[in-house]
């Protein structure tokens, strides 16, 4: 990052909502406002074998730290760059016998920086460590419990010779983790892999319609326009994603972020409407029809994760199809339960490689998405990108190339050209459009050699299904 980025924003207070940032030039749709390295950053428990512990790229082979036999990088050249920050983790965790959960490395990472930097402001930093909100006075008995325990686990693997902190200072930096961790990606963004502490990114406050998106490229997040922002205008990102009714969104922020969303679009409820549509005409639903379908969709979504967890698709395709018979009387086209299982099916019937079926519920899903997510929403992006490619499987070449070129003009905007994952897309925009053309020429020709071809594809098919998805913004303690 560098001090002409942070040129470019100015630190603002406002009354009643503390410190924020606000642009101090304009911007357009898709320029980067700033890019931000970790203060500090680990990767998940889950995946500390999978995933570089410097880059945060998935790779087939991984070298080993020889040391502490925990950490893994992608090269030599990773390695050489992460013993800074590794070099006293190594010993600790040699010392400990194991490595300790990634909420007490990520916590002993900030403590080794600022034991060396001090607490206060580094370079390209518009704010320290020790003036980051931590809302530890705002956390419940369940929490405060789980700090406790945090801060016992810190002090057992802490090393006695390192600069010793106290209580409270220990206390605050759990408190960061807790409401500013920001959640890292893989190489494509597909997959959440890790946790950072990113300060400059702390001081964005939330907006339910923001006017920014976080992504992370290339070991930074990156802080995107998503259209025009004057000069003076203050800069927004959504903590949490927008498909849910104004009502659980704000006690989502409330619940992970401890403040009160007085956004417009939550003070107004706009699209709560199409978010809640049911059908409408002759056949309208009685309210007790509509909350005995919305209940069925609930108790079917719990089953249905139950049943990804365990890698059992068949049977998530079933309780698809059973919800879907129950919801389409009775849900209208944009309602979050109707669209949620539409998302599912198309997923998981493509992984099973019914790209048919799957192209018919991912062609729903997306004409909902439109009708409710921002024009430039990434979430939006990865959804239409998806449909995209399961319709091309499905031979659905027309409509396929449509909704990747579609899909390709947002995440233009909301990845930007150098994301692995955009030129993936450029990738299969090209390969499309040349498929389109040959498909307008000759049909049946097109049929025999797509067929001959499928064998040698360059179009791949979505990873396995996770039950795993996103519920904000920044990393929650599980």
């Amino acid at each position: 990052m560098t001090p002409g980025e942070m040129e470019m924003v100015e630190v603002f207070t406002l009354e009643g909502k503390g410190r924020g940032l606000k642009a101090a030039k304009e911007f357009w749709a898709g320029d980067v406002i700033f890019a931000e390295p970790a203060y500090a950053a680990v990767v998940f428990d889950s995946l500390t074998h999978l995933v570089c512990h410097t880059c945060f790229k998935r790779q087939e082979k991984l070298h080993r730290c020889g040391q502490c036999k925990f950490a893994h990088y992608c090269d030599r050249t990773c390695q050489k760059d992460a013993w800074l920050n590794h070099k006293h983790e190594c010993s600790a965790i040699k010392a400990h016998g194991k490595a300790p959960n990634e909420n007490i490395r990520l916590a002993a990472r900030i403590m080794w920086r600022i034991e060396r930097e001090g607490g206060g402001l580094t370079e390209g930093c518009l704010v320290s460590i020790d003036d980051l909100q931590n809302h530890v006075e705002n956390f419940g008995e369940e929490e405060k419990k789980g700090l406790r325990a945090d801060v016992e686990s810190f002090l057992n693997f802490w090393p006695s010779q390192s600069q010793q902190f106290g209580m409270q200072y220990i206390s605050h930096i759990f408190g960061v983790i807790n409401c500013n961790g920001f959640t890292l990606s893989d190489q494509r963004g597909l997959q959440a892999v890790g946790v950072g502490v990113f300060p400059n990114l702390c001081l964005v406050n939330h907006d339910c319609w923001p006017n920014c998106t976080v992504i992370f490229n290339n070991g930074k997040i990156e802080l995107r326009a998503l259209g025009k922002i004057s000069p003076g205008e203050e800069l927004t990102v959504s903590y949490v994603d927008f498909l849910n009714v104004s009502e659980e969104r704000r006690q989502q922020l409330q619940n992970q972020y401890y403040f009160d969303c007085t956004c417009e679009h939550c003070q107004k409820r706009i699209k709560d409407d199409l978010m809640l549509a049911v059908k409408e005409g002759e056949n309208k639903p009685s309210q007790d029809v509509v909350k005995e379908v919305l209940q069925f969709s609930k108790d079917t979504l719990e089953k249905i994760n139950k049943a990804r967890s365990e890698g059992v698709y068949h049977e998530v395709v079933k309780l698809c199809r059973e919800c879907l018979k129950k919801q389409e009387p009775v849900l209208g086209d944009t309602n979050i339960y109707l669209l949620r299982i539409l998302s599912i099916a198309s997923e998981v019937l493509s992984y099973l490689q019914m790209f048919e079926e799957a192209s018919g519920y991912a062609k729903r899903m997306v004409d909902g998405y439109m009708k409710i997510y921002h024009p430039n929403n990434a979430q939006l992006g990865m959804a239409v990108m998806r449909a995209g490619v399961t319709h091309w499987h499905a031979g659905l070449i027309e409509a396929g190339h449509g909704m990747i070129c579609k899909a390709y003009a947002i995440l233009l905007v909301t990845h930007g050209p150098t994301h692995p994952i955009t030129k993936d897309l450029e990738v299969m925009r090209v390969q499309s459009e040349m498929e389109l053309r040959m498909f307008q020429q000759n049909e049946l020709m097109y049929y025999k050699m797509r067929e001959a071809a499928l064998k040698n594809q360059k179009i791949q098919v979505m990873p396995e299904p996770t039950s795993e998805s996103p519920s904000g913004l920044f990393h929650t303690k599980q």
